[in-house]
């Protein structure tokens, strides 16, 4: 791969790039940064589960807040390879660019996740999956069954981004393509999906797939998968750090750990000097105090470490043959830490017993949706004449609905549109109503 191509900054669905005049201060990668974030999709994060879901205590995360946070690390991660590299790159990107790219990325990187986070990706598939749903889905290709039954928020947001938002069907927000290829945390459709059910575009985004890997130069590793951007194993790392320390910190915040548990992990991914750090830490006058300094002197510390660690495998990234993530491969002292805290979250934060409650009933909450929003795509279609009911269950969606002759993967996945873009709140609530449990 190369950087005169990789930093594309073409935009999808124009036809040329000069459609705008240059303006002084903003470059092209910062206005994709704006557009992220003055979008209702992006807004819309404040009001969707991170960890905990309707969480009453407004120091915990929420998308939003934990989007913006990862911005902040992908940024200083971008910026300081982009020093690193600003003798090979094209002579009018800067490090800053970089950074910009980078930032807008991780803006982005949750835009697409349901209400009710994982959880809400495991309802909907379940959904898809359980047996007395089959006759919804007898119609369509093997592929199509597999975008539905595997829903991904990774693959939804690349729909929000170059689809459904702005410039709807004619390429949505219109980013650039060097920001939407660091989007792409796994580039290729469903049916290569990770173990994990992870992939990045659904079949109907294919074309638009394929489109950014030709203009960017990504390698082609198969059928409809290619390699990974280079930028976007930084848009990864800054996630990464993010959820592994943060965790942890709205564990404390919500009462599911003591700050005693959480502190000599933290002194271990900072590293240098202990005995000085610990005499700051005595210093700060409370436990909330306490964990700032160490989370940011934590985050310090692994921006350092996946820097130094992508120029360490420099030449195997940009051969698109670079396997696993970056902090998998920081140093033991750095790595075994963040394995630690992401342990302790496991074990002491997920398997909490509200936030299990909570979860439970978001399938509930996704069930009553799904049946009857998808039922009513369903009749639509095959009905000679629709109930008033179904009608007014379409009404609800309104330049959601899908059409009469549309396929059925295609107004599934206006469906999915709709529901996923859901605030917890507003699901919750449309769910009491549709069920007939509104007041």
């Amino acid at each position: 791969m190369n950087w005169q191509q990789l930093l594309n900054a073409k935009r999808l669905g124009t036809v040329r790039n000069d459609l705008f005049p240059h303006e002084t201060g903003r470059s092209d990668f910062h206005k994709d940064h704006d557009r992220i974030v003055f979008s209702s999709p992006f807004r819309r994060l404040g009001r969707k589960t991170q960890v905990h879901p309707l969480t009453e205590n407004d120091h915990v995360h929420t998308r939003l807040t934990h989007s913006l946070e990862v911005s902040c690390v992908g940024r200083s991660l971008g910026v300081i390879v982009g020093q690193r590299l600003q003798y090979t790159l094209p002579q009018h990107i800067t490090p800053y660019d970089i950074g910009a790219i980078v930032q807008a990325a991780c803006l982005a990187h949750d835009i697409g996740n349901p209400p009710f986070g994982h959880a809400g990706e495991y309802a909907i598939r379940d959904w898809f999956c359980r047996d007395q749903h089959a006759y919804l889905l007898q119609n369509l290709s093997t592929n199509e069954r597999l975008d539905l039954m595997t829903f991904e928020g990774n693959a939804q947001g690349f729909r929000v981004v170059t689809q459904l938002e702005n410039h709807r069907f004619e390429g949505g927000m219109r980013l650039t393509y060097a920001t939407l290829g660091t989007t792409l945390k796994y580039p290729w459709t469903s049916s290569d999906a990770t173990p994990g059910g992870k992939f990045s575009c659904y079949q109907s985004e294919q074309n638009i797939l394929e489109e950014i890997a030709t203009e960017l130069g990504l390698p082609m590793l198969g059928k409809n998968r290619w390699a990974r951007h280079p930028l976007s194993y930084l848009m990864e790392a800054a996630d990464d750090i993010c959820y592994a320390i943060l965790d942890l910190e709205d564990g404390i915040e919500i009462g599911m750990l003591a700050y005693e548990q959480v502190e000599p992990l933290l002194i271990k991914i900072c590293g240098g000097e202990q005995d000085l750090l610990e005499l700051e830490i005595a210093a700060a006058p409370s436990a909330r105090r306490k964990i700032s300094l160490l989370r940011g002197k934590a985050i310090e510390r692994c921006i350092h470490d996946v820097s130094e660690t992508f120029m360490q495998h420099y030449t195997t990234i940009m051969q698109g043959q670079f396997q696993g993530d970056l902090l998998s491969a920081t140093p033991s002292s750095m790595r075994d830490g963040i394995n630690a805290a992401k342990q302790l979250a496991r074990d002491r934060i997920f398997n909490e017993r509200r936030k299990i409650e909570i979860e439970v009933g978001s399938f509930t909450c996704l069930d009553i949706l799904l049946n009857a929003f998808c039922n009513a795509a369903y009749q639509q279609k095959v009905s000679p004449q629709m109930s008033f009911r179904m009608k007014r269950i379409l009404d609800l969606m309104e330049y959601n609905a899908p059409q009469k002759e549309w396929s059925l993967y295609e107004s599934y996945s206006r469906v999915l549109d709709f529901i996923g873009g859901m605030t917890d709140n507003y699901a919750t609530y449309l769910a009491q109503q549709v069920g007939g449990m509104g007041r």
